[in-house]
């Protein structure tokens, strides 16, 4: 399978404080790309880096082929990302949000446009088109933050936690999203503190104070440590740790 994500020795360190330990992994193409961890595990920083949003203190890394260290502007315009908060304006209205980001990333209105109507009349969400996003249900806002992060159509999405604060039968429409993405060839990197939601992934890594812990199918992690549930596997993994960060 084409590797689109390669990562060797990554490493954020802030002063003292190790977030990002020295990590190694590959991602294949329309893989679905699990990144799981408790809060503070180092997911959101070890993303930042992949994404260029934060330079790594060593280690190398490259992203849908270019150097996340050299090449930090090309890793942007290939890639989507869905930040915790859904990165929408919500003193615009929908159309305004679709028409910022597709100008951010050099579309022509016409494109967004056709984009736009695509994607809403998918989401069934074409009636709120001029709509103020900060007036949409919760659950709206994180299909449309999802939308907008394919609206050039990447090669890669990233997503961090996406499904936080949203009830599980909009967690489970979400991941239908993310499987039609996978199956158009998208390769889905997710980070989640949701340990049931590994069990969507193809493969998943579980980072433990700053470091990867398990690497694999969630079938074969829960064979080799034994468990019944992902979860279970955490908490074997977790055991015996510093709990910092």
């Amino acid at each position: 399978m084409e590797k689109v994500i390669e990562v060797k020795n990554l490493t954020k360190k802030f002063g003292a404080f190790t977030a990002v330990d020295a990590i190694s992994f590959e991602v294949s193409k329309g893989e679905i790309f699990g990144f799981l961890g408790a809060n503070g595990a180092g997911k959101t920083t070890a993303m930042r880096m992949l994404c260029g949003l934060l330079s790594p203190t060593s280690g190398e890394a490259s992203v849908a082929g270019f150097n996340i260290l050299t090449e930090t502007e090309k890793v942007k315009k290939s890639i989507g990302y869905m930040s915790q908060k859904f990165s929408l304006y919500e003193d615009l209205t929908v159309s305004e949000n679709f028409h910022f980001y597709g100008g951010v990333y050099g579309l022509r209105k016409s494109e967004v446009n056709e984009r736009m109507e695509e994607m809403l009349e998918h989401l069934d969400l074409l009636h709120e088109k001029k709509s103020i996003v900060g007036s949409l249900p919760l659950g709206w806002k994180q299909k449309l933050s999802f939308s907008l992060a394919q609206v050039h159509r990447p090669d890669i999405i990233f997503l961090d936690e996406p499904t936080g604060g949203v009830d599980p039968i909009t967690r489970r429409q979400f991941w239908e999203m993310i499987y039609a993405a996978a199956y158009e060839g998208v390769t889905i990197f997710v980070t989640t503190h949701y340990m049931d939601e590994a069990e969507y992934c193809n493969r998943v890594s579980i980072m433990v104070d700053g470091k990867i812990k398990a690497l694999d199918r969630p079938a074969e992690l829960r064979k080799h440590y034994k468990s019944d549930s992902m979860d279970g596997v955490f908490q074997v993994l977790a055991r015996g740790t510093s709990g910092k960060g």
